[in-house]
């Protein structure tokens, strides 16, 4: 998928993007671990019906299961992206050992969602094929393939507002260019992750003893 999206977008569009390959890489990266652990979650209460009427069990550990299992997935995707860059000769910088702050940054926001779609979706199970349509519209509302560059400056504060926008340019900051993201942006990455994270434990905690008279 890597060399599909290098040879249309690095050539029939010509975005001038030294090592396109590795842009991609490290925005898929951290957008599909989010989407991955997500998608997962969304059904992971329904899934487990049977075992929850059973014995008594804390809801939360299906969500969270399906978070830690795209974590480790993400983890060896790291190797491939690794091989590229090894490839194409990318220099790599110090900063790069900051790989894992927007990995755990994402984790938490994730961990946060799939606690807000697991519990919704247990009472509208619509919310599944909606959020499939969503996560592909997301990743095109995300500068995972193309700049932000190309966008109108008068689309930027909107893209800020996502927060996938500034996992992925803290990755790849720190991965391909080599700068420390500034204080502001640590401290965006921590807000969105805990804000969500904390939305999520608060509806998650009122709903689940309902869960068990709608699976």
């Amino acid at each position: 998928m890597a060399l599909v999206i290098n040879a249309v977008f690095s050539n029939i569009f010509k975005f001038k993007i030294d090592y396109f390959i590795v842009y991609y890489l490290t925005g898929s990266l951290i957008f599909n671990f989010m989407s991955e652990a997500t998608s997962g979650s969304l059904t992971s209460v329904i899934n487990a019906a049977s075992l929850i009427k059973k014995v008594y069990i804390p809801k939360y550990i299906f969500p969270l299961e399906k978070c830690l299992f795209a974590f480790v997935n993400m983890l060896f995707s790291c190797f491939a992206l690794i091989v590229v860059i090894l490839i194409v000769r990318m220099p790599v910088h110090l900063t790069a050992l900051l790989f894992f702050f927007p990995m755990v940054c994402t984790l938490i926001f994730s961990l946060g969602m799939s606690l807000i779609l697991s519990s919704v979706n247990v009472f509208f199970r619509d919310i599944g094929h909606l959020y499939s349509v969503w996560t592909v519209a997301w990743m095109y509302l995300t500068p995972v393939i193309y700049p932000v560059e190309v966008l109108p400056e008068r689309l930027l504060p909107v893209m800020k507002l996502n927060p996938m926008f500034h996992y992925v340019t803290y990755f790849r900051d720190v991965v391909m260019y080599g700068t420390i993201p500034s204080l502001n942006s640590h401290i965006i990455c921590l807000l969105f992750a805990f804000t969500f994270l904390g939305i999520g434990l608060v509806m998650f905690k009122k709903q689940q003893d309902r869960f068990i008279l709608y699976i």
